[in-house]
């Protein structure tokens, strides 16, 4: 088990045990349960552990704000509680409402790629502010090098939709990425 194990059993004990968790998946700073029963769960209890920051419940889910060490906790807490990290699709519990699902629907597919979009939007933003500067010509070779850096990331965005769509809706990867490559195919 890794670092967080202690922690990891105690925010499942918490939430009302490993029965009780439907889904589990993470962000950037947080566990996202989705919890069969959430009136199980000891709220502030989890809001009081050490290495949990705070606890939020929004759109029909069950958030540990636990910081940026968040992968770590979440192998632990898949591991104790016996969850494939796989394992984003809810099996039950509450039901949603349909304004909640698209929002699920939309943060699962753009979620896991947020982070290259941010880079190559601030590389495009930096390349633009070198050449307000003057700090290189256009058409020079660092242009040329951040500006195609920079709009890989948009030109192929289907492809990585697709691939991002396919996880969250349970298909094969491989569909998701060459259906979104016949979106780039020109």
């Amino acid at each position: 088990m890794g670092k967080y194990e202690q922690l990891a059993k105690e925010i499942i004990k918490n939430v009302g045990g490993k029965e009780n968790i439907s889904s589990l998946t993470h962000c950037i700073t947080r566990l996202r349960f989705q919890l069969k029963d959430s009136g199980k769960a000891n709220d502030e209890v989890i809001k009081n552990l050490d290495g949990v920051v705070t606890l939020i419940k929004s759109a029909g889910q069950y958030q540990v704000v636990i910081g940026n060490h968040v992968p770590e906790v979440y192998q632990d807490v898949c591991k104790i509680a016996g969850i494939s990290e796989n394992n984003s699709s809810s099996q039950g519990g509450q039901s949603k409402g349909f304004l909640n699902k698209c929002i699920d629907i939309v943060s699962g597919i753009f979620q896991p790629i947020l982070g290259v979009m941010s880079a190559a939007g601030m590389l495009k933003g930096f390349n633009a502010l070198f050449l307000v500067f003057g700090w290189y010509a256009p058409g020079s070779g660092a242009d040329v090098l951040l500006t195609t850096i920079g709009d890989a990331m948009f030109m192929f965005l289907p492809v990585m939709l697709g691939y991002s769509s396919a996880q969250k809706f349970g298909l094969k990867p491989y569909v998701g990425l060459v259906i979104g490559a016949a979106l780039c195919y020109p």
